[in-house]
């Protein structure tokens, strides 16, 4: 398998990851636990982390995006720490999703680690600028429909239900 090859399915598994960690939320009841407050910062580490995602796509590789990308991933950290406060004594986080989340935790670090060594040869004067050239569209696709079946509509379903054990 290429080298590309084996990113793409680290990020499957991160994602898969991902769709489990919201599987245990079910599991341990979070819309009568925690609740809106947790599934709210699931919506924030989403979206910190799709925007990465979105930039890394969108940008041409540089100083500039390295330095949006692991700014994301810092904010990352610091919300998954929040989420994990947010849930300790509220719901029971078990073994399993422990686990999981030592992968939710790392893959950010892994994959920002995994594009300096990519792009360490990129041009050093470029600063923040789009791609000269578009990503390819099924590029776009692999990397944007699969987050959105994993993660997005199962956290969608998760704030749903913590909506209406909130009663609004």
């Amino acid at each position: 398998m290429s080298a590309g090859g084996w990113a793409y399915a680290g990020y499957l598994a991160w994602l898969a990851a991902g769709f489990l960690d919201f599987a245990q939320h079910r599991r341990t009841d979070l819309p009568h636990t925690s609740g809106l407050r947790e599934s709210s910062m699931h919506a924030l580490q989403l979206g910190l982390l799709g925007g990465g995602v979105l930039a890394w796509l969108a940008f041409a590789p540089g100083p500039g995006l390295l330095a949006v990308l692991a700014a994301l991933v810092v904010a990352h950290a610091v919300a998954g720490y929040v989420d994990t406060r947010t849930a300790f004594g509220r719901r029971t986080i078990t073994p399993l999703e422990q686990h999981l989340h030592s992968v939710l935790d790392m893959a950010p670090w892994i994959a920002l680690g995994a594009i300096v060594l990519v792009q360490g040869g990129a041009d050093r004067a470029a600063g923040w600028a789009l791609r000269p050239e578009p990503a390819p569209a099924p590029l776009w696709l692999a990397l944007l429909l699969p987050p959105l079946a994993l993660c997005v509509l199962p956290w969608l379903h998760e704030f749903r239900a913590a909506l209406r054990a909130r009663g609004g």
